[in-house]
């Protein structure tokens, strides 16, 4: 038969909850301080009271010894039970609730005892210190047992040594309240161990609430869960306290926001400064899902409050899904100018074949030449005026789907922009929005028109986008910025009222402006100044523009005269789009 197993020893453990763990350890903190605290009392008052006794035994000899009657005595009787030195000596002994009061000879030997039986012999204990003249405090053992004692020397009226007198203190009277004084000392010790006891059972109960009653280790096992979880996750997270101060950020909120470690402890106010993401951040805005720009940046803030009056807030990346939804946008806009072009093709191709069975080669001949010189002569417009190829091939795109719905897209006398942009994307970004959201305001509206104009100023561009629709309130001008501010359906990708924001950032990066006026005739009128917008020196004159510069769709009526106002600006990301634009009023 194999061997039984050995018996598992059992070992004593603490108890996993923090309420119980708190609680032991104060309770054992606050009975080793009472016990410290009592025997640090204890130590020092036995030795107060043997220092106590022994002096009140010299004081009394001493006073004894102060009596001249007591060396005459000395001096003229013999030591007897019944002798003046021995009544003088209890009289003393009695008044004084001393053990003993003897009174000696240079000799040793007893005038005076306790014990008459004792009077005539020599003292117990060595009187030589006294009998030399010194006065004498001691703890020692004689015939009555131990005592506390003070031996002094005695003098006659001559100031003679003629003895030596000897006081002793029972010591038991001495450990008696000693004794007497413990059981006072331990219930002031107990009362404040109970007071400790019912002080950490509070704060350990308040350990309790604020812990949910977790063991040390759910509360490790958490915190780390935690930190991999914050750090782990693709959206960003900012915690608040009460006062507003930034808590807590992991790593995506602070690449999204752009801030670092330095922003912990502060103010949203003076992290990020004044705008929309703080309003969003600090619940200054409520509602869920709320869009914000920060930096380049197009965040989807949410924003929860929390028990401590502090918030949590989660931030959303929706850049990309922007752009893809700007990219579907173009795209879209691509296919309706290929299916415009398709449409006018099919039809300018039927005419050539009528033409050609009609053996009308000639009208064939002069038809084909009208239909190519006028989209040479929309593009050259373009180009002629707008040196840069970027700007002027989104132009040449923005005309043809404008024809396409029922709008003519003008491009202004005074337009002249040389190929010399400091940043070309961002005013393609610019224009396309403004473009775009020109061509919805004029949708369905008679006479639609759009007039765009670009020139110079020195180094600084000016760019205005006029169109005949409804126009902006002057109550909603201020709106027309705000992020998420839309009163349009949303589009199947997304959200609305990006565009405008985006358009003033990108104006303010590059220190400009942006702002939205009444046009000439009705209708809005979007005004952008970009300082610095151009590199290099300036070459060409304010308004210059080469001879025959003319709208960018022959044909159609001349625009109203240009109207320039104030501007702002504002960073975009990627291409143009259609969110945030000016709504049909």
């Amino acid at each position: 038969m194999s061997p039984p197993p050995p018996a598992r020893r059992r070992r004593l453990r603490l108890p996993r909850r923090v309420f119980s763990q708190v609680l032991l350890m104060q309770l054992a903190i606050a009975a080793g301080v009472a016990v410290l605290a009592t025997g640090l009392f204890l130590a020092p008052l036995g030795h107060q009271l043997d220092d106590q006794a022994m002096r009140r035994a010299l004081a009394i000899a001493q006073t004894t010894a102060q009596d001249p009657q007591v060396a005459r005595d000395l001096q003229n009787t013999a030591p007897r039970a019944d002798g003046p030195v021995q009544r003088t000596a209890e009289r003393i002994r009695k008044a004084t609730g001393a053990e003993y009061v003897v009174v000696m000879d240079l000799r040793g030997t007893r005038w005076s005892h306790a014990d008459p039986r004792q009077i005539g012999e020599h003292v117990s204990t060595d009187p030589g210190a006294a009998l030399a003249g010194r006065d004498v405090m001691q703890i020692d053992t004689g015939t009555l047992g131990r005592s506390a004692r003070g031996k002094v020397p005695l003098y006659d009226t001559g100031h003679r040594l003629v003895g030596a007198v000897s006081v002793g203190i029972a010591y038991d009277s001495v450990r008696a309240r000693l004794g007497h004084a413990v059981p006072g000392l331990l219930a002031y010790a107990g009362g404040a161990l109970a007071v400790g006891a019912l002080a950490a059972w509070l704060v350990s109960r308040r350990v309790q609430r604020q812990t949910r009653d977790l063991a040390f280790s759910d509360i490790a096992g958490l915190l780390a869960e935690r930190e991999a979880m914050l750090h782990g996750i693709r959206e960003g997270v900012v915690a608040l306290d009460r006062g507003g101060r930034v808590r807590l950020l992991n790593d995506e909120a602070r690449r999204l926001l752009g801030i670092g470690d330095e922003a912990v402890g502060r103010s949203l106010d003076e992290t990020l400064g004044a705008g929309r993401t703080t309003d969003v951040l600090a619940g200054r805005v409520s509602g869920t899902d709320l869009l914000t720009v920060c930096g380049q940046r197009v965040l989807v803030a949410n924003r929860m409050p929390t028990d401590d009056g502090g918030a949590v807030a989660t931030l959303r990346d929706r850049t990309e899904l922007e752009q893809l939804g700007r990219e579907l946008d173009s795209t879209r806009g691509l296919i309706d100018a290929l299916r415009a072009q398709d449409h006018e093709h099919a039809n300018r191709m039927h005419t050539l074949l009528g033409l050609l069975e009609l053996e009308m080669y000639e009208d064939a001949v002069e038809f084909i030449g009208e239909v190519v010189g006028d989209h040479r002569a929309t593009a050259e417009q373009v180009t002629e005026k707008i040196r840069d190829p970027l700007l002027a091939a989104l132009l040449v795109g923005k005309a043809t789907v404008a024809a396409e719905r029922g709008a003519a897209l003008w491009i202004s006398d005074r337009t002249w922009l040389p190929d010399r942009l400091v940043d070309p994307r961002g005013l393609v970004t610019i224009v396309g929005n403004l473009v775009d959201n020109a061509l919805d305001a004029v949708a369905a509206t008679p006479h639609a028109r759009v007039e765009v104009e670009l020139r110079t100023e020195g180094r600084t561009a000016v760019l205005r986008v006029c169109d005949t629709g409804p126009g902006v309130p002057a109550a909603q001008r201020g709106l027309v910025f705000t992020e998420g501010w839309s009163t349009k359906r949303p589009p199947a990708h997304g959200r609305r009222g990006i565009g405008l924001p985006l358009v003033r950032r990108l104006a303010e990066r590059q220190g400009g402006s942006v702002t939205v006026g009444e046009a000439r005739g009705g209708g809005a009128e979007f005004t952008v100044v970009l300082p610095e917008a151009l590199a290099g020196p300036d070459l060409e004159p304010l308004g210059t523009a080469p001879a025959g510069a003319g709208p960018a769709r022959p044909g159609s009526a001349r625009p109203h005269p240009a109207h320039p106002g104030p501007a702002a600006v504002e960073p975009v990301l990627g291409g143009p789009s259609h969110d945030g634009e000016q709504e049909p009023r």
